[in-house]
């Protein structure tokens, strides 16, 4: 893990005094704006190291191979920094943990700034990099128990800052620096460390927590637990995953903040700043426990998660391509048991701000070696269930007829116009039908994309765009199909027996396009858009878009069969 010096000390604009650290509020905005941004945009390089590995591994299947590659083909777009690697940009998160001998100056010496507390300066710059680098506005706020709306910031944030009693161990070239007199070195001064994530609702939905027994913690109660909470992960998080479990924990909270940790790599970012000879010390515990690591434990996570034949998204051995696995103490009387995903997006960044200055882990600005590589790897071997078919949506009746000839598992390229519409547009339209209205009309003649895509870059026809998880619509499955809506429908991850009973009945389809890789999907896919209905819904609105040449997988026929499942 490298990083890089964003901010140089003198930056700062303050005198040190003994051994203490004095960080501008302002500095704590640029700090969190800059994280964000790069965080959105680019990725580490073990990632894509992993990504490629996907694309060239003899036993990845040829769907395994053609996410890896239109995942890294993403990565290479969204690195130019106009459209953001996925459209759901996430929550925004904030863990710190600030060393004793660590103090805010929140006023600006001039009088141009003054932040309240460490909290508002981060979330300051949280909320200029979500405005201004064509993020998405995800965060609804409540009105009452019930009623919410959108708070076109993205904001509010989540920021935790932990206080320690530690100090960091001082660099060398600190140790021998002319402004650090011979009395004052004591080898340790302190430093403010930081986690920034960026989670998305779809790999948030995946987290299961569970109050276990004593009777979990056997090898083989354990691995029919990872057998049965793998399993139901699915692909609708977008997958390859980072898979993280945790058992135990002093309390609930305990084992969910560690999984939360575990979920981003924060014990191998601590590895890896512990490698920079001590120049940060990086609190390694959850409220002053440390995690036990159990490697052996991550390999055959590994191996269930290929076991499960998901696959990277469309089916085959790449469900997951890291795990993490941890074991905290407990109360006799509790075994706490998590589960929890990272999807492949990954947007997780570590930074720290220490006397020499303020520093980002250094992602890859330039991702086109690795798509490259995967690319001629690739080249010659087939498609899964052979070359995709191309079906034109200018007549759903046709489109439908088309698809009715293929078996689940077929890849398709679509072409025409296709209706946008998410959560909060189905709730609308069935408070239309409970009212006694109809459908609006425009639901009954085209194909729905379950989506809510980023904001919309100057000059750009759409923002980042990809699909979200489609079990959320399943309960609207005989509303909309009896009324010969949804009858075509286009999203990410498995869906309910509710829906597939549907699709037989009514003769419906449902098709899953490639998760994580929306800027691929605006800038090559989508050619117009326009919004059609509901704009104070945001990123929710109707919208209708024409695509061109659309890779998308039947996973739902009109027979019932389904991708994973045995033909009926």
């Amino acid at each position: 893990m490298e990083f890089e010096k964003i901010i140089p000390a003198s930056g700062f604009a303050l005198a040190q005094h003994g051994n203490g650290l004095t960080v501008e509020g302002s500095i704590l905005a640029v700090f969190a704006e800059q994280a964000f941004k790069r965080l959105s945009f680019t990725f580490p390089q073990e990632h894509l190291e992993s990504l490629l590995y996907v694309a060239c591994d003899p036993a990845s299947s040829e769907n395994d191979r053609l996410v890896a590659v239109k995942l890294l083909e993403n990565a290479v777009i969204a690195a130019k920094g106009t459209l953001p690697l996925c459209q759901d940009t996430g929550v925004a998160q904030v863990f710190a943990w600030k060393d004793a001998g660590v103090s805010s100056l929140l006023d600006a010496d001039d009088g141009s700034a003054h932040f309240g507390s460490d909290t508002e300066a981060l979330t300051v710059g949280i909320g200029k990099a979500y405005k201004e680098n064509n993020l998405r506005f995800s965060i609804n706020i409540p009105s009452s128990l019930f009623d919410e709306k959108n708070s076109a910031t993205n904001l509010p944030a989540q920021v935790d800052i932990f206080s320690t009693n530690e100090m960091g161990i001082a660099p060398a070239s600190i140790e021998s620096a002319e402004m650090v007199s011979t009395d004052e070195i004591s080898g340790r001064y302190p430093s403010y460390r930081f986690l920034f994530c960026a989670k998305g609702g779809g790999s948030s939905n995946k987290t299961d927590f569970t109050c276990a027994t004593k009777a979990l913690l056997n090898p083989q109660s354990f691995e029919r637990f990872l057998q049965t909470k793998i399993a139901a992960l699915g692909t609708a998080a977008c997958p390859p995953y980072t898979i993280a479990v945790v058992i135990g924990g002093l309390s609930p909270e305990q084992n969910l903040q560690t999984l939360k940790l575990a979920t981003t790599g924060y014990w191998d970012a601590v590895e890896a700043l512990n490698e920079l000879g001590g120049a940060v010390r990086w609190t390694d515990t959850v409220g002053g426990v440390r995690p036990l690591r159990c490697k052996d434990w991550e390999e055959r996570v590994l191996r269930i998660a290929a076991e499960t034949g998901l696959g990277a998204q469309f089916g085959g051995s790449h469900l997951a391509a890291h795990a993490r696995v941890f074991r905290l103490p407990r109360h006799g009387a509790s075994c706490f048991a998590s589960i929890g995903v990272s999807c492949n997006a990954h947007r997780n960044l570590v930074g720290y701000i220490n006397r020499e200055g303020a520093f980002l882990q250094k992602n890859i600005s330039d991702p086109m070696p690795f798509f490259e590589k995967a690319t001629a790897y690739t080249v010659g071997r087939g498609a899964h269930c052979g070359e995709p078919v191309k079906v034109d949506l200018s007549s759903i009746e046709a489109a439908r007829a088309k698809l009715s000839a293929y078996p689940v598992g077929q890849a398709f390229l679509f072409s025409g116009e296709i209706l946008v519409a998410r959560d909060a547009a189905h709730a609308r339209w069935k408070a239309l039908l409970e009212s006694g209205k109809p459908l609006p009309d425009y639901a009954l003649h085209y194909p729905i994309l379950y989506a809510g895509p980023a904001e919309t870059p100057k000059g750009a026809v759409i923002g980042s765009f990809g699909p979200t998880t489609a079990n959320r619509m399943d309960p609207y499955a005989d509303d909309l199909m009896t009324r010969g809506a949804a009858l075509i429908t286009i999203a990410k991850g498995n869906r309910s027996e509710l829906w597939r009973t549907a699709c037989k009945k009514y003769g419906a389809f449902y098709l899953g396009t490639i998760g994580g890789a929306a800027a691929l999907i605006a800038e090559k896919h989508i050619t117009a858009r326009k919004v059609l209905d509901y704009p104070d819904l945001g990123m929710e609105a109707v919208q209708l878009i024409s695509v061109k040449d659309l890779p998308v997988f039947l996973i739902t026929d009109d027979k019932g069969n389904e991708i994973g499942r045995a033909h009926v």
